[in-house]
């Protein structure tokens, strides 16, 4: 496994990888202790400088209250027909930026918020990325399987595609 650590390498490779992913899972801790996923539509553009990833929730959710509680989270994306896997870990908060509302606001979003970008239910959720983790397979599916097969008759594990961490903190 390999670490990437310059800002502008990391960025580019993580939104490359999840710019075409309509919907993230997002991991929190819920109330009772355990462990909650949903999912949600990432807002950006493109991946700002300073690491964040914005989505649009309700602020009377109770995901809103459990990461009033606790902002650590996990965010995944998957894309299994480009065996594209991405998993980013940080710190959660509620922004009040209309100015960042407006910049990030689509149609579709209006099917949640029908007060449109001033609804006052409409909270900017940020997620300021400390961690991520990606595994990009670039092998075809038949590249892959030979790969198994002789991994199986080798005993040996097989080695596909590129898996690097990321530290953007």
């Amino acid at each position: 496994m390999n670490t990437a650590t310059h800002p502008s390498e990391s960025h580019e490779k993580l939104w490359d990888l999840i710019k075409d992913i309509k919907f993230g899972m997002l991991t929190h801790r819920h109330a009772t202790g355990m462990m909650h996923s949903c999912p949600l539509t990432t807002q950006n553009k493109k991946l700002d400088e300073d690491s964040q990833l914005y989505f649009f929730i309700s602020r009377k959710s109770e995901l809103a209250s459990a990461l009033a509680a606790d902002a650590n989270v996990n965010v995944s994306y998957a894309d299994p027909g480009k065996d594209s896997y991405v998993s980013v870990s940080g710190v959660a908060a509620i922004r009040e930026d209309q100015a960042k509302k407006q910049a990030l606001w689509s149609a579709p979003a209006k099917a949640w918020f029908a007060g449109g970008v001033d609804d006052p239910d409409l909270a900017l959720l940020a997620i300021s990325i400390d961690h991520a983790e990606y595994w990009d397979v670039k092998e075809s599916k038949m590249v892959q399987l030979a790969k198994m097969a002789a991994a199986a008759f080798t005993g040996k594990q097989p080695r596909m595609g590129e898996h690097k961490e990321l530290n953007l903190s």
